[in-house]
């Protein structure tokens, strides 16, 4: 298939939309014709549907939604360009935190330090090959993931890292339900998932068993050892979390977490959590767990020991580049207050005025009436699509900006045609990346396709607000007003030349600033002059702020928490196999899944599944074989690929296969493409987050013997003329 084929060439109306107004025939979101009008007639039918809403609801009643890889580029980005529009316009509804680490980012902060920060602080790779004994992975290394960074990377760092670190004897540990989660040699710790916390309570067990515990550094820098000694131990509950305890709920020898626990204390111990580990019932715990366990070795600050929250999800984690913060669009600012946490959008469309918890408030869904999309797709990144369709046709408007015809853009009533990063010129910029892009263009826009930002100001200019969207700059006066601005910024550590000398040249490198990026070095030499933004400006084991909200899904220190759906809980008799999803190796998430590349990794047209050797015997199934994965929520198709490298009763998924729906609409009966998120549970991780736990997901694998059914998720929709009534 040509890559072009599926381009959105011109801007599209669904055609019951367009006949009948808004709110028309909304269950055939997904099948029905388009008609496609000329720009002049988009700008004035959208921008009347904007002030329609705007002037009837309010702007609480617009969902601005943005969440995905929309561009490399720092300007045409499309999550800025469609919040400074909107904010323009008065103001949207916003998703809060991310499908990436939602737990981690809203508990981080009150136990030691935001997300955010400590990402972009790790200790980097050069300084764990120089110190490190031991490396502890919880949910692996996976290389396939630091092939990216947000905004693109410079220089791919991390499989050399991991290459400098074993030749200097570095032994690695691979806690995880496949062994192909550390790319090399690495001891594999098959654990079933959702059991970490467990396994790291455990652990904890044995340090204070043994006395073996850094009693220094918790009373130094931690506040709350005293409550997690009680629960550990079992005085609180009487249970205690011994590794025998642990055992029978992880499938790990206890004998082996009680070695693991004196190899981790006797070492220099990095100890690392995947961001998958907080994709689950009850993610939060996993990262507090982390957190105390790596408290009670003590070698947090240490160079080469301490944790990690990220290592082997994207390059930028672990480097060693200056860190300076890149040009920027400005997004203004958002008169409406309403939010969602973002993994939260079906239940916002269902449940119009519902109260929900989050992060010891209380909130209420917003009415809405439009959701605005460009730069994703949550036709793949969210979870329980079938839910998710019947919530899609609640809104009156949907508007998406799409570069392809993918499922959310045929799910859409008008829809954009944009164009690629290829086709227009940018400024490419990541954080600590070590250098500013001229991304200059190099092709012609296909078809009539623009920029997210030529579209915006389209739409403003005949609302009346052209001229503060624009502020009177073409897109390329943007990137020089940008560029400008970071060389303004950072002129005191980067020597900058001017824009049109930058723009010839066609890229700048950065300095080395020098010296080793230790995560938390200031706090461990002096606590009291370089505190913690905590309430007791240390790390908080016990949290009184968060036991203070009174959730019982998320105590006041690291808990085991039974999950929504394990092998260990009672749904496990109907659906005897742990789904685990992951990122995919021949595209990012979903985007250019119709390309040759992504495809010729599909079996008979369908996405793989993993499954253990032995799981595929007992249910007649062979290599290459198409199987029908099932659960409560749905169905969907998949070609078999066998290994003995991955526990029993856990089959492994890629995330990113265009959603192929049999029909749209409610009561789908199989999903043909290979989508795993019709599989996946849609609720919040707990009261305190709300975040996704794609990763608890019990299903059932069976043979699929009926004819199969094609694959139509990369064919066009169906366009026809029409009359419009609008």
């Amino acid at each position: 298939m040509d890559v072009e084929a599926l381009r959105i060439r011109r801007p599209a109306f669904r055609e019951s939309w367009l006949r009948h107004g808004p709110g028309s025939r909304t269950d055939l979101r997904g099948s029905d014709r388009f008609v496609e009008v000329s720009w002049d007639k988009a700008f004035e039918l959208t921008g009347a549907e904007l002030r329609r809403v705007t002037e009837t609801y309010g702007n609480k009643a617009i969902f601005g939604g943005s969440y995905g890889w929309g561009s490399a580029g720092r300007f045409h980005h499309a999550s800025s360009q469609i919040h400074r529009f909107l904010n323009v316009i008065g103001g949207y509804v916003r998703g809060q935190d991310s499908y990436s680490y939602g737990a981690g980012s809203v508990i981080l902060p009150h136990i030691i330090a935001p997300m955010e920060y400590l990402l972009d602080q790790h200790t980097d790779w050069a300084t764990l090959a120089d110190n490190s004994d031991l490396f502890v992975a919880f949910g692996g290394i996976p290389l396939r993931n630091t092939q990216m960074t947000a905004g693109g990377p410079s220089r791919h760092r991390v499989r050399d890292a991991l290459a400098l670190m074993r030749s200097r004897n570095v032994r690695f540990i691979n806690i995880s339900p496949l062994r192909q989660d550390i790319d090399g040699d690495a001891e594999w710790i098959a654990i079933r998932p959702n059991t970490d916390v467990a396994l790291m309570l455990a652990l904890i067990h044995v340090l204070l068993s043994d006395n073996i515990e850094d009693r220094d550094f918790l009373a130094r820098y931690c506040t709350g050892a005293a409550q997690v000694r009680e629960y550990v131990l079992g005085r609180k509950d009487g249970l205690p979390k011994s590794p025998e305890w642990a055992s029978t709920i992880t499938g790990v020898p206890a004998s082996r977490i009680r070695s693991l626990a004196r190899e981790m204390s006797g070492s220099k111990t990095m100890i690392n959590a995947s961001w998958s580990l907080q994709r689950q019932s009850h993610g939060e715990q996993s990262y507090w767990a982390l957190v105390t366990l790596a408290s009670h070795i003590g070698q947090i600050g240490l160079p080469g020991g301490g944790f990690g929250l990220g290592y082997g999800t994207l390059n930028s984690i672990g480097s060693s580049e200056l860190r300076v913060s890149g040009p920027r669009l400005s997004q203004g600012a958002n008169s409406v207050e309403e939010f969602i946490p973002v993994a939260r959008i079906s239940d916002m469309l269902m449940n119009p005025g519902a109260r929900f918890d989050y992060d010891g408030g209380t909130y209420e869904y917003p009415d809405i009436r439009l959701v605005y999309w460009a730069g994703g797709n949550p036709f793949h990144h969210h979870q329980n699509l079938n839910r998710l369709m019947t919530a899609w046709q609640k809104p009156e408007t949907i508007i998406v900006h799409e570069q392809f015809w993918t499922s959310t853009a045929k799910a859409a009533d008008i829809v954009m045609p944009v164009n690629t990063a290829l086709e227009r010129n940018d400024l490419g910029f990541a954080s600590r990346e070590g250098q500013l892009v001229a991304m200059r263009k190099i092709k012609d826009a296909v078809g009539e396709s623009r920029s997210d930002f030529e579209i915006f100001a389209g739409i403003a200019s005949v609302m009346g607000v052209g001229e503060k969207y624009t502020e009177g700059r073409t897109a390329d006066q943007w990137l020089e007003h940008m560029y400008d601005d970071f060389r303004s910024r950072v002129g005191s550590q980067i020597p900058l030349p001017s824009f049109h000398e930058f723009w010839e040249m066609g890229r700048v490198e950065f300095p080395s600033p020098g010296g080793p990026v230790i995560l938390l070095e200031q706090f461990r030499a002096d606590p009291d002059e370089h505190p913690l933004n905590t309430p007791s400006h240390r790390i908080e084991l016990f949290s009184d702020e968060i036991d203070g909200f009174g959730y019982s899904d998320c105590p006041g220190q690291a808990t085991w928490i039974e999950p929504f759906e394990w092998l260990g809980g009672d749904k496990a008799t109907r659906y005897p196999l742990h789904l685990l999803t992951q990122e995919p190796r021949r595209r990012l998430h979903s985007q250019l899944d119709h390309s040759p590349y992504s495809r010729e990794g599909k079996i008979k047209g369908r996405e793989p599944v993993l499954m253990n050797a032995r799981d595929a015997k007992v249910r007649g199934i062979s290599e290459n074989d198409i199987v029908r994965i099932y659960n409560d929520r749905g169905a969907c198709l998949a070609g078999v690929k066998v290994t003995q490298d991955l526990a029993e009763n856990v089959a492994v998924m890629a995330t990113g296969a265009w959603f192929d729906p049999e029909n749209w609409g409610d009561g789908n009966p199989l999903e043909k493409h290979g989508n795993p998120n019709v599989l996946t549970l849609d609720v919040g991780s707990s009261s305190m987050t709300q975040a996704t736990v794609a990763q608890s997901c019990l299903v059932e694998i069976e043979l699929f013997n009926g004819p199969l059914p094609e694959v139509t998720a990369f064919e066009l929709p169906v366009f026809t003329t029409c009359v419009s009534k609008a």
